[in-house]
């Protein structure tokens, strides 16, 4: 990962591109980070990990919710997988 101020950003916005093509770039203001440059597929990379993630906490959530649960054998039973 590269860091670069947005003011040189700014200056070499060509070469923050095409950087962010193998690496993320991160944009400094003040010497902290502003922003990340990161190229196309790997945002969507990050999209779909993000999703892939709420689905599970979703998933999580409603094995927890209390209430009338099939059984794990029941539902292997259903589907003929027993």
């Amino acid at each position: 990962m590269t860091s670069i101020s947005v003011s040189e950003a700014r200056e070499r916005f060509a070469e923050v591109i095409d950087a962010a093509q193998s690496e993320a770039v991160v944009l400094e203001r003040h010497g902290r980070p502003a922003a990340v440059v990161v190229s196309p597929e790997r945002y969507e990379q990050l999209l779909e990990a993000l999703e892939e993630a709420e689905d599970v906490v979703a998933f999580d959530a409603a094995i927890a919710e209390a209430g009338n649960n099939i059984p794990w054998e029941q539902v292997r039973a259903d589907l003929g997988w027993m």
